[in-house]
């Protein structure tokens, strides 16, 4: 069963940028091993449009799947894009209120699903280049092993 195993711990680091304090590990069943956000990661979450329909729609939304989702769209040795947001899909469907996540609902889901599968291609092939930004610490020495379960 898919599922968090700590809870997201966040701190906001300027304009749309948030540090974990803590490593996050996440158990998935698509990916058949633990997907490790170390602390110190820098994300910008789930990245939605400004568009009034889309932001209240999707705005916001799933800060746990979002950041793992990060981590696998700037990891140097993960090469899945399609892996990457399937384990997105994947982890918005958790709901372990004891640590903070709430499942999205299934319509939530697909949409913000829907959108990464038709706009994500744009970060991806900027992966190295984003990562670099947002992550010079484990860009200039080495990100953390993405582990097997």
């Amino acid at each position: 069963m898919a599922r968090f195993l700590d809870r997201l711990d966040l701190r906001l680091m300027g304009r749309k940028q948030w540090m974990t304090l803590a490593p996050l590990h996440y158990e998935s069943d698509v990916a058949q091993r633990v997907i490790t956000v170390p602390a110190e990661f820098i994300t910008d979450l789930a990245s939605t449009p400004r568009f009034p329909v889309t932001y209240l729609i999707a705005g916001d939304r799933a800060p746990g799947p979002a950041v793992v989702h990060d981590l696998l769209y700037m990891h140097p040795d993960w090469e899945d894009r399609h892996m990457a947001d399937a384990i997105l899909l994947e982890a918005m469907a958790v709901n372990q209120p004891e640590l903070g996540f709430e499942a999205e609902a299934a319509p939530i889901r697909g949409l913000m699903w829907s959108a990464v599968r038709s706009f994500g291609w744009i970060p991806w092939r900027r992966h190295g280049k984003r990562a670099a930004n947002l992550n010079p610490i484990w860009t200039a020495t080495a990100w953390p092993e993405v582990q097997a379960v």
